[in-house]
């Protein structure tokens, strides 16, 4: 790997973690995508798990007062039953419907909030969240604004959102690192970047992930949501055109 391309994924760290300390997600949307422009496929899901793992453990310890953890208990059951089952099927796509499939999640923010009636506030449906989150993880690589389908009808506020989806999404993650990695360290961790970009990447991540809370404490519930979907709006428009150029082999 060279420098330049080591350097551009610690700065993404930074900045990706910080947009997510503050929304509880598109900073993976983000990281995910630009994993993409310089790793393997393959090694994208492993790079991008390690990191984002480090990034909402961090928020979640961060924010912990605010964590409902018994939410985040059973969507771990629902996400290692979601790793078991993917791990029993052979799925890399490639670089086009990676962006692809990443293009398309951010579609589910503008949903009608009564089209889905989902709480994961309710054990059976934070269940089925943590299976179906986990699942969509494992195959585009990013599930954040899926995640926040289960979370549009609860009545938690917004640092009780963003500290629950940090630590349920640490199991998604784990997930993520088991089923790709394993195949990845039976191959000599071909395509995984040195071992200098995760020292700088881990701890930037986490001062990232802090910087990011600071500006949470400045929102109103309402900006929250209203900047959140624009972001994903504007990735998710960016990623389809990536697939795009991709798909026509431009």
């Amino acid at each position: 790997m060279s420098l330049a391309a080591g350097a551009f994924i610690v700065a993404m760290s930074f900045l990706t973690a910080a947009i997510s300390g503050v929304f509880g997600m598109a900073g993976g949307l983000l990281l995910k995508g630009a994993l993409a422009l310089v790793l393997p496929v393959s090694a994208t899901f492993v790079v991008h798990g390690l990191l984002q793992l480090v990034a909402n453990g961090w928020r979640a310890i961060l924010h912990r007062r605010h964590v409902r953890w018994p939410i985040v208990g059973v969507f771990a059951l629902g996400a290692f039953t979601a790793g078991a089952l993917v791990g029993f099927i052979v799925y890399e796509p490639t670089r086009a419907t990676l962006y692809l499939l990443m293009g398309l999640v951010p579609a589910l923010v503008w949903l009608p909030e009564g089209w889905i009636k989902v709480d994961a506030s309710k054990p059976g449906q934070a269940y089925i969240c943590g299976l179906s989150v986990t699942g969509v993880n494992l195959t585009a690589g990013v599930a954040g604004p899926f995640l926040d389908v289960f979370f549009v009808r609860t009545a938690l506020t917004r640092h009780q959102i963003v500290a629950t989806k940090a630590a349920t999404q640490v199991f998604s993650h784990l997930m993520k690192i088991a089923v790709y990695g394993t195949p990845l360290v039976l191959h000599g961790g071909q395509g995984v970047p040195p071992p200098w970009v995760f020292a700088l990447a881990i701890p930037l991540s986490m001062l990232g992930t802090a910087a990011g809370g600071l500006v949470l404490d400045r929102l109103s519930d309402v900006n929250f949501k209203r900047y959140l979907r624009l972001i994903l709006t504007v990735i998710g428009v960016a990623y389809l055109a990536q697939a795009a150029r991709l798909y026509l082999g431009g």
